[in-house]
């Protein structure tokens, strides 16, 4: 089989940032996947399953119900290892293009108060692990990041 390119990725030297994780044409259409990187990989600071959930809730929320995106959002969801998100987007994008957004989306988690979207059990397959217990400090931790990117937090090491 061949390597898929997300494991070609330096995770060693990778920072959390927000990136281009990869760009797919189908038809007419072009996709652009962003990898939002809270954590730096391997260093033993994960998101826990919880405080994933529930960003992912508020971000899936956020990005279908925002005008700006609500059309070109195809997925929001958090990576198996725990250190972030994908984000995929219609259209061939750079991470300028979306930092916005995404920081309007860290700022809406860190803020929200309530209940959380589909924090049900006729909604979700796993409603009783959804809190905001650590999910703001974890939104207020990332938006430090997409405050001050740069080149090294949005370009893949080579």
């Amino acid at each position: 089989m061949e390597r898929i390119a997300s494991f070609n990725v330096d995770h060693v030297r990778l920072l959390p940032g927000l990136y281009v994780s990869r760009r797919d044409s189908f038809r007419d259409a072009v996709v652009t996947t962003f990898d939002i990187r809270m954590k730096k990989p391997n260093a033993g600071d994960y998101l826990t399953t919880t405080e994933a959930h529930t960003i992912e809730h508020l971000g899936a929320t956020f990005l279908r119900n925002d005008p700006r995106t609500s059309e070109s959002t195809v997925y929001f969801g958090p990576m198996g290892c725990r250190t972030g998100f994908y984000a995929v987007f219609f259209g061939d994008l750079e991470s300028d293009d979306v930092s916005d957004i995404i920081t309007e989306m860290f700022e809406f988690i860190a803020s929200y108060q309530g209940t959380i979207p589909g924090q049900s059990e006729m909604e979700c397959g796993n409603y009783r692990d959804l809190s905001m217990d650590g999910t703001r400090e974890r939104a207020r931790e990332y938006l430090e990041v997409l405050r001050s990117l740069d080149e090294t937090t949005m370009v893949y090491p080579a």
